[in-house]
């Protein structure tokens, strides 16, 4: 069983082994020999094509709009479009036109890497083994390099904005001076120290807080399916609690998979929100 958890657990991964060379890892203890610059492979590439039919899907729907009745599709999209917008209006007070295109990105992206936790846990593994592949994990956002990626580019959205709305000086302004106020010129410094340490930690709690929350949320519920389909193995009646229990947890986790999208495109627009705000 502990093989079978760890095998699933294990991402495809290329990179530089000390004894091997380059290539890809066979095993779990060479995966972690490769170290810090080896590249998940089955990660990227479920990313990427996941990324890659977002855009084909939303394309086709906008290439077909109608002004009559729409279709199904362009209805679902014109829908998901609209719930986004909503929110985003909710959440941004300012004018920025690239803000609801970003969380549309985010919002429908993140829910189709969610999406595959959906799909029975052994199958496509299986289907790689059979084909020579020695690991394929296919939810992409139960792989922390994917998550913190995905929060790292909203961190160097919020500094790139901070610094275009507030300027260099301004920026540095609100990591000094608030909330730490003086007349005192003396112990003015500390006071300013304190506060960039303050403000320093809750900058950098905004991306950490991004990345493991989507992360944890996702592995956890991948290792639940992992230990129910155990289950499939160990006799008859724990098969058929271990179906049960499967049905049960892919319908709850049919809300977590959205929401858990939802959180991440809401709380990106909040904190680009703060960016602009002088008063936070």
């Amino acid at each position: 069983m502990e093989e079978h958890i760890a095998h699933h657990l294990t991402n495809l991964t290329f990179g530089y082994h000390p004894e091997t060379g380059l290539g890809f890892a066979m095993t779990s203890s060479e995966a972690a020999e490769m170290g810090f610059w080896a590249i998940h492979v089955d990660s990227m590439l479920w990313s990427i094509g996941l990324g890659i039919l977002f855009i084909l899907s939303f394309r086709a729907a906008a290439r077909h709009v109608t002004a009559g009745v729409p279709g199904g599709w362009q209805n679902f999209v014109e829908w998901i479009m609209d719930f986004v917008d909503e929110n985003v209006r909710g959440s941004f007070k300012h004018k920025n036109d690239m803000v609801a295109p970003l969380a549309l990105t985010i919002f429908v992206w993140i829910f189709l890497l969610n999406l595959m936790d959906l799909v029975p846990v052994d199958l496509i593994p299986y289907l790689a083994y059979l084909a020579g592949i020695p690991y394929m994990k296919i939810v992409p956002t139960t792989d922390v390099n994917v998550t913190v990626g995905l929060a790292l580019g909203v961190f160097i959205l919020i500094i790139y904005y901070s610094l275009k709305i507030k300027g260099p000086v301004g920026f540095i302004k609100e990591l000094t001076g608030i909330p730490f106020q003086t007349s005192i010129t003396v112990i003015k410094p500390i006071f300013w120290v304190i506060n960039f340490v303050l403000e320093t930690i809750n900058l950098i709690a905004k991306p950490i807080s991004l990345a493991l929350r989507l992360f944890g949320n996702l592995y956890a519920a991948e290792m639940i399916f992992i230990l129910i389909g155990v289950m499939y193995s160990a006799g008859l009646v724990l098969g058929l609690v271990g179906g049960v229990l499967h049905v049960g947890w892919a319908i709850f986790h049919i809300l977590v998979v959205p929401l858990q999208a939802f959180i991440f495109m809401v709380l990106t627009v909040v904190y680009i929100d703060m960016a602009y705000s002088e008063d936070h």
